[in-house]
């Protein structure tokens, strides 16, 4: 690991910019909600507030006495809030720079830690095998969920602010209601551990990157596994989606930094969700928003996309016809890595015949 930052713009033909200052890896960025700051955290101790332009500037907040696991700005961009290997969630000003509190109920690492929609709440996620909510006014931990049964790797709220999500190292990811603070989805279907995770703006999908090299889009309404997607050769670390929604980028320990584009945020689920809601009170979108007591189980052993055509109501048919285009695209992505992988095959046998050429020569008397 390097301890740089790396910014690529992705604009055609823009320089990347590449920022040092950290003494050690880098384990966690984020942009500040205008985009005019950009917050790294890493296991030198530190947290960098760096400006992404052209000079790189950057100033450090001597944040922890161990690996900072995790950085986050709050929807107004005001305030960071850090986790670290020191078992503590620290909370600063951004302009001032300045150390405001310290919450310390965890017994283990924290790998994780957000701010709700609002601001006022902070949620974390530990090694001690818990996610804790804590209020951010009176700095008192409010509930602790402990139904995982590994590490918490990743937790984040959902858009609406009235649920969490969080992957552990037990292969799994659940939600949880944060005012009934009952489990509503549980979701099984990565084979290794799930190191993060991210919702799309529109609250009805959650995208996980795990161990097993994959990336799963969860669609949060109907309750289920959507796509599953193949690009890194190795763990999959970390995955989040822009903020409109319209792309999701993804890094993984091959070295890779992949950019995808996303299409099924078009889709008008208004009609579909007022119709499942008539037919079915416990559909699993009810449960993310309107706090139903059921809980939703997804597993491996379930194909994502068969469905029991005769309960299938009118307004789906935009939805499976969507799918049925983002197979397609898929489709299209693996011929493209074929392509490469031909290459590189390619490549390397010209390589090798290079290789030959040049021991036939060296043991060639006459040469």
């Amino acid at each position: 690991m390097d301890a740089c930052v790396m910014v690529w713009n992705m604009k055609p033909q823009m320089r990347a910019y590449r920022f040092a200052g950290h003494k050690d890896a880098v384990t966690c960025v984020q942009f500040s909600p205008s985009g005019h700051l950009l917050a790294s955290a890493s296991r030198d101790k530190t947290v960098r507030l760096w400006v992404p332009s052209v000079k790189g500037e950057s100033t450090v907040f001597r944040a922890h006495t161990g690996t900072v696991r995790s950085v986050s700005f709050s929807s107004d961009g005001q305030t960071l809030v850090t986790a670290s290997d020191d078992k503590t969630i620290k909370v600063w000003t951004v302009h001032r720079q300045k150390f405001l509190f310290s919450l310390s109920q965890h017994i283990n690492w924290v790998r994780s830690a957000r701010f709700s929609p609002d601001g006022r709440l902070i949620v974390s996620a530990s090694d001690d095998k818990t996610v804790k909510l804590w209020d951010k006014t009176s700095r008192e931990c409010v509930h602790s969920f402990c139904e995982h049964g590994g590490y918490v790797n990743y937790v984040e709220f959902h858009p609406s602010g009235t649920c969490v999500a969080a992957a552990g190292t037990d292969n799994t990811v659940k939600v949880w209601d944060i005012r009934t603070h009952k489990l509503l989805q549980h979701y099984q279907v990565h084979s290794a551990a799930v190191n993060g995770l991210s919702f799309h703006p529109s609250g009805n999908y959650l995208i996980t990157a795990s161990s097993d090299s994959t990336l799963k889009i969860l669609d949060l309404l109907e309750g289920r596994l959507l796509y599953t997607l193949h690009g890194h050769q190795g763990p999959a670390t970390c995955v989040n989606f822009s903020r409109t929604g319209d792309h999701f980028a993804s890094a993984g320990s091959d070295q890779q930094v992949m950019v995808w584009r996303t299409n099924f945020d078009r889709v008008d689920y208004s009609a579909v969700l007022e119709q499942r809601c008539e037919a079915d009170s416990s559909v699993p979108l009810a449960q993310v928003l309107d706090a139903s007591s059921h809980t939703a189980v997804v597993s491996p052993g379930a194909d994502p996309h068969q469905a029991e055509l005769d309960r299938v109501p009118a307004a789906l048919t935009q939805t499976l016809q969507h799918i049925i285009a983002q197979l397609d695209v898929l489709t299209q992505t693996v011929a493209i890595l074929e392509q490469r992988l031909t290459l590189t095959e390619d490549k390397l046998k010209e390589c090798m015949e290079h290789q030959s050429m040049v021991r036939a020569s060296a043991s060639d008397p006459q040469g």
